[in-house]
């Protein structure tokens, strides 16, 4: 894998959440991470089918508009009783037109669980893949994944997107009740970040 130099690193994202994992992530490294809005770029139209596609995306239009490095991460839950749903949509499910609303994506997830009669425990899969992309084109690219169950009701302030209602494997609690640096130990984008570090920065 291509090692990365230098200290700056875009991370290709508008959410802030996301942003605010990665600077802390990356802190130890002496890495300053930079998001899309320091470079008033636009997030591209995500048109692949997979998490891959749409981190390649990502990464290699932000890398191209600003000459740096950037990362990139396509992220989301599947849940096995929903045949994988909604996957790559996850993002899409809490669209209303106006912005985002997570609360009632997670309360369409629970009440399709409901509808399908779907068995406990209603296991899912947090995936996400990271994609290191250069100016020259060139990109490494890193899985990570996290398993556990979907339950209700929401549970926990902490986190984003759909944390409040997925309770990782072995744990009592969902990531939505845990601290960011309990998160940030076992989650799917940390588990895929500890591969990039591996690969590009040690």
């Amino acid at each position: 894998m291509r090692r990365f130099e230098g200290d700056r690193l875009l991370f290709a994202t508008g959410n802030a959440g996301k942003l605010a994992e990665m600077r802390a992530l990356m802190a130890p490294l002496g890495i300053t991470v930079e998001g899309l809005h320091d470079h008033a770029l636009p997030e591209p139209a995500e048109t692949e089918q997979t998490f891959v596609g749409n981190a390649r995306i990502k990464a290699h239009a932000a890398a191209r508009a600003t000459g740096l490095p950037a990362l990139a991460d396509d992220s989301g839950i599947t849940i096995d009783a929903l045949d994988g749903a909604p996957g790559v949509y996850t993002a899409d499910w809490a669209e209303t037109g106006s912005g985002r609303d997570f609360a009632m994506a997670m309360r369409l997830v629970w009440e399709k669980l409901e509808a399908a009669s779907a068995p406990f425990p209603r296991t899912a899969q947090f995936n996400a893949t990271l994609v290191l992309a250069w100016p020259d084109g060139h990109d490494e690219v890193c899985v990570g994944r996290l398993d556990g169950q979907v339950v209700w009701p929401m549970r926990g302030a902490q986190g984003h997107g759909y944390d409040p209602i997925f309770q990782p494997d072995g744990f009592d609690t969902t990531l939505g009740e845990m601290t960011p640096e309990q998160k940030n130990t076992i989650s799917h984008r940390a588990d895929a970040f500890r591969k990039l570090v591996k690969g590009c920065f040690s």
